[in-house]
């Protein structure tokens, strides 16, 4: 049977006998280390029948005497105690250990043990004088006829490892998934292996944070160490090979290839396998596969080999491993570095990086290629045949901040060829820029790129100015990006490459689609989505999502999904990570937009902890993790997400992202009252939109550029970024931004109508805004919806009480759960129907999820609401319980709005806001304005 120590403890305990039973013989097995004593001690530990503490099931276990008897030390039992006639435990540690004369004595006790007596007998199987046989031979006699057991202890399963791993790092400490893997891996399993490397690894606190790389860099288990290399030691001296080899080797692996890498012939290779096996120092796995019981004492063996004979050994597993079927090229590479032959090395790197490329295993490439040309020497031939294998995987795959530094520094060497430096120049170019982030750089690059291929490389140079085409990144105006589409078509034609052909169509679609070129999606049909060639399909994809994410932007959300689905499958097919994690974030943008919030937060912060080196990639996430910030109230959070949380320069944002960033920060500027800050923020964002020209990208930035203008006395400038805003958009298919500019009409009349024709204006600022409401409705994106509707209600209202009396404000003296007099209730049909409007778009804030848009709403409906008909006049009474103002206060003030804030947004003074919360954290128990949020204790 083989068991864990916990159920072999378990097994154990349930089969001790009763007082009159049949005593019982149990031996339990185990390898150096997997907890045979520490088993032997729980066992001893157990109470009787009288002991209700511990597990229901060792409970009541039989009352009998302990005696232990630890083998091979001069601490045996007395000789009197060989004779016991009480029902007696016999706890019996090490047999392995056992001389003759000690074996002899423990039979006597073993074949003489009396009813009611049991004995626990542990050995590690593989250090038996006579295999198989833990008493030696000739075989025991049992006159008793007692019930004879017989367990095995295994190793710990990864979920055990982690339990220890918790234990000694605690769950925050590193004990990550990587690294407990590792652990497992390393160690086998093996109980005292695990806790020696975890304390060896608790070591590096506070340096360690749970890689698996720092795993390996703890070392060997000084214990470990002594245990297999004292093993080794004891072989002669020419058996000793068969070790160093499967040291060398790492890993189980046939009789055949072992022998081949000791370097021993086959007689003698097998005796000294035979050897090996019969001491413990190796193992065999598997069947048929031979190596080290506890991987991790492979490192212990190899540091202990002679330099000449490790490179000797090293140079024989190169060998043997090219002849595997497939190969590990990667493997192979290292054993040639290992055994300093440098163009074997060389040319293996490079058959594993071509391999890896080719299987989409661009990281792995990557990690390859950087390390190697980072070596000191390398030969410009060979650097000149690597280093353009590392600038293609690179940009194919993720962010890697050493290959832009290792490709920065190659395009320096004046011996590269100008072919193969144009090249790295146009992939440290497309790193820069896509990668990085880092844009003005990145376009100088392409642009000497496209330069130095012109004449040598037409493909090349096409992709380069293909990359120029693109205009999501600020600085450039789109009259530029235009004119290099003209000159990578005509490249990509002259090249005669149908790769480079789709590149440029790929790019031309992403172009196209940003300004809503009517032709754009005649161009998306063009892209060859069922081509064969890997490379075109690659570049297929990439035209795929780039056409997905600008219909977001655009408003085309019905046709996302399909483009999405069919970009993420042809890169998952083609081995385009890079591609795959850009429609991920496509996709945040959709769920925002189209009000699909619910677990959205998450989704963010998941896709931002996946790309954390890559902060570029990961900005549709931070804007959408702000956006859902701003609405829900969390205006602090919300600051810190739109800035990328200082992981990425937000003025190096693509266009898009950093207009809807500003215009999400210059609402709170506005809800905060910084109006002279908020103008500030709107002339700054403007100006970069204009710039570049896509004027569907204004979208998301125009309604709170216009009101910050206006309400700063800058209409002038409000009313030019209206017209210019309609100019540019022109007769294009661009259904958000229609919208948007009419919401930014609304907005301009709204707040900008003269005096005395201050409700007629207010009333076609309803209208407008009505006009914008439906157009949102119909793409449909609700939360703009209800922001329009809210806006439209608001103006109908405020027309209502043109000319009347202003509500007084509320005093410090008035009954706290009363904002301001309620306004007459007009009969007119438009305040009716605004008022129910009001209601709804409150009710469709809330199912967002919109705390702050909601209780704005609320606050402003209740100005016009009359008291419940039945309720007594004054104050409501709810006792121990929030009123709806209380709640409705703590939700913001949990949200971290200040008292002002709040009071901005319900109409109510900062006073009133105080004494609500004072009550809410009175009636809920709570300590802090943040303890609202987690109810009565």
């Amino acid at each position: 049977m083989i068991t864990t120590g916990g159920s072999a403890l378990r097994s154990l305990a349930r089969a001790l006998p009763g007082p009159d039973a049949d005593p019982v013989l149990m031996f339990v097995e185990g390898a150096a280390g997997e907890g045979k004593s520490h088993l032997l001690q729980e066992l001893a530990d157990l109470q009787g029948p009288a002991d209700r503490r511990g597990p229901a099931d060792l409970r009541g276990v039989p009352d009998l005497a302990r005696l232990w008897w630890r083998c091979g030390t001069e601490g045996g039992p007395p000789e009197e105690d060989e004779h016991r006639r009480e029902p007696t435990l016999w706890l019996v540690d090490d047999v392995h250990r056992a001389d003759e004369d000690e074996l002899r004595r423990l039979r006597r006790v073993l074949e003489g043990l009396e009813r009611g007596s049991a004995a626990v007998v542990t050995y590690r199987p593989e250090e038996l004088p006579v295999p198989g046989l833990p008493l030696g031979s000739p075989p025991m006699t049992y006159p008793n006829r007692p019930a004879v057991l017989r367990s095995r202890l295994a190793p710990w399963d990864e979920e055990r490892v982690h339990r220890a791993a918790a234990e000694a790092l605690g769950e925050r400490g590193g004990c990550t998934a990587e690294a407990v893997t590792r652990i497992h891996e390393r160690t086998g399993g093996v109980p005292r292996v695990v806790a020696d490397l975890l304390a060896m690894v608790r070591g590096q606190w506070p340096a360690f944070t749970g890689t698996a790389a720092e795993v390996d860099a703890a070392g060997v288990p000084p214990r470990l160490a002594e245990l297999v290399l004292s093993r080794t030691h004891a072989l002669s001296p020419e058996h000793r090979p068969v070790v160093w080899a499967a040291a060398v080797l790492d890993g189980p692996v046939g009789r055949e290839e072992l022998i081949a890498v000791s370097g021993l012939g086959a007689a003698t290779g097998n005796s000294a396998l035979l050897r090996a096996l019969e001491s413990a120092a190796l193992a065999e796995p598997a069947e048929g596969r031979y190596g080290f019981a506890v991987p991790l004492a492979a490192s212990a063996v190899r540091a202990t080999v002679p330099g000449p004979v490790r490179q000797d050994l090293h140079r024989r597993t190169a060998s043997v491993l090219s002849r595997r079927h497939p190969v590990d090229w990667a493997a192979v590479a290292e054993h040639h570095r290992a055994a300093g032959d440098g163009p074997r090395w060389l040319r293996a790197v490079e058959k594993a990086a071509g391999s890896a490329e080719a299987s989409g295993r661009h990281q792995q490439a990557i990690t390859l290629l950087e390390r190697t040309l980072a070596t000191p020497d390398i030969p410009p031939q060979a650097r000149a045949r690597l280093a353009p294998l590392l600038a293609r995987n690179a940009v194919t795959g993720l962010r890697s901040d050493q290959t832009v530094d290792v490709l920065a520094q190659i395009v320096q060497d004046a011996a590269l060829p100008p072919a193969v430096r144009g090249e790295l120049r146009l992939d440290l170019g497309l790193m820069l820029c896509n990668q990085m982030g880092r844009f003005p750089e990145g376009w100088r690059v392409l642009e000497i790129a496209a330069a130095e291929l012109r004449d040598v490389r037409s493909a090349l140079a096409a992709r380069a100015m293909a990359a120029l085409v693109l205009p999501y990144h600020p600085g450039v105006s789109l009259d530029v990006h235009q004119g290099w589409l003209i000159k990578a078509v005509a490249a990509a034609d002259d090249s005669g490459d149908e790769a480079m052909r789709t590149a440029v169509l790929a790019n031309h679609v992403g172009l196209a689609m940003s300004w809503a070129d009517p032709e754009a999606w005649d161009l998306v049909a063009k892209l060859p989505v069922k081509s064969t060639d890997p490379a075109c399909a690659r570049q297929a994809a990439r035209g795929l999502c780039n056409a997905a994410d600008s219909a977001v932007w655009l408003g085309f959300y019905g046709r996302v999904d399909d483009l999405l689905t069919q970009g993420r499958e042809l890169s998952a097919r083609t081995g385009a990570p890079y591609t795959e994690h850009s429609a991920l974030g496509t996709l945040l943008l959709q769920a925002w937009w189209t009000g699909q919030w619910l677990g959205l937060a998450e989704r963010c912060e998941e896709f931002i902890t996946a790309t954390a080196d890559m902060p570029l990639i990961a900005s549709d996430a931070y804007l959408v993790r702000g956006l859902l910030a701003v609405a829900q109230g969390d205006w602090g959070e919300a600051k810190s997400w739109l800035f990328q949380r200082g992981t990425f320069g937000t003025e190096n944002l693509p266009v898009p992202l950093g207009a809807a960033a500003a215009g999400a920060l210059i609402r709170l500027a506005l809800a905060r009252q910084e109006v002279t800050v908020a103008a500030e923020q709107a002339r700054s964002a403007w100006k970069v939109v204009a710039e570049k020209g896509v004027w569907p990208w204004a979208a998301e930035l125009a309604p709170w550029a216009v009101e910050a203008l206006v309400r700063a006395g800058d209409s002038g400038t409000a009313h030019t970024m209206v017209r210019n805003f309609a100019q540019g958009l022109g007769r294009g298919d661009a259904p958000a931004a229609r919208a948007a500019l009419v919401w930014s009409r609304a907005v301009l009349t709204e707040t900008d109508a003269p005096a005395r024709e201050r409700r007629s204006g207010l009333l076609e600022a309803a209208k407008l805004y009505g006009e914008a409401a439906a157009a949102y409705a119909e793409l449909p994106r609700p939360y703009s919806q209800a922001l329009a509707t809210e806006g439209a209600a608001r103006c109908v209202l405020a027309a209502d009480t043109e000319g009347a009396p202003a509500p007084a404000p509320e005093t410090e003296g008035e009954a706290a759960d009363t904002a301001v007099s309620p306004a007459p209730v007009s009969d007119d049909p438009a305040t009716l129907t605004a008022l129910t409007d009001l209601e709804s778009c409150a009710q469709l804030f809330t199912d967002l999820g919109a705390v702050w848009d909601a209780a704005r709403a609320r606050a402003l409906l209740r100005t016009r609401q009359p008291a419940r008909k039945g309720r007594p006049p004054g104050r409501p009474s709810h006792a121990d319980q929030l009123s709806p103002r209380e709640e409705e206060v703590a939700q913001l003030a949990v949200s971290g709005l200040t008292n002002r804030e709040i009071a901005a947004t319900l109409h109510l003074s900062p006073r009133t806001v105080e004494q609500h919360i004072a009550g809410a954290m009175r009636k809920t128990g709570a300590l802090s304005r943040r303890d609202l949020g987690r109810g009565r204790p």
